[in-house]
């Protein structure tokens, strides 16, 4: 079994007009709740072996600051591949990871995030900033792994809902 991670980047500032989509920081809200998530992962045990992450500033500024807050002492990948990546470029990205990995963690953008989760749970639920959801994959390598597969949603947490 192999277990993939879709967090969804926090909520970024639009103050600085001058910045491109990609350069987007994250705003308060998203600089609380980024590590509020990777304390939730380390509490329930759920480090990923893996970080994906998107490019973009307020993507990777999450995927830092969860990483710091559940102890994280793996590897960050950092691709441009994620950057408002379809579900298939995910998919993909996934089917590429190496066996030995059993849990990945995939810092991303909406819709492609959202429509994944549709896609592995069979029923649409919003991805809002900084939401996380947790898969459970009955495959035994990541190459097995296909979009239109069915997984079991193990746990799906709303950053406001996290003490």
């Amino acid at each position: 079994m192999k277990t993939l991670m879709l967090l969804r980047h926090g909520k970024s500032s639009w103050k600085n007009a001058s910045l491109s989509d990609h350069e987007r920081p994250l705003n308060e809200r998203g600089r609380n709740d980024a590590p509020r998530m990777g304390r939730l992962l380390y509490s329930q045990e759920l480090v990923p072996d893996l970080i994906y992450s998107s490019t973009a500033t307020r993507a990777a500024d999450t995927a830092a600051a969860a990483a710091l807050a559940m102890n994280f002492e793996g590897d960050i990948v950092y691709t441009d591949r994620l950057y408002h990546a379809a579900p298939e470029t995910v998919v993909a990205i996934a089917r590429a990871t190496d066996e030995s990995i059993s849990s990945i963690l995939m810092v991303g953008h909406n819709p492609g995030l959202e429509e994944l989760m549709e896609d592995l749970s069979g029923h649409a639920e919003r991805l809002p900033t900084a939401a996380l959801a947790v898969f459970e994959l009955e495959i035994d390598t990541w190459d097995e792994f296909g979009q239109g597969q069915s997984a079991r949603l193990a746990h799906f947490w709303l950053p406001r809902a996290i003490a």
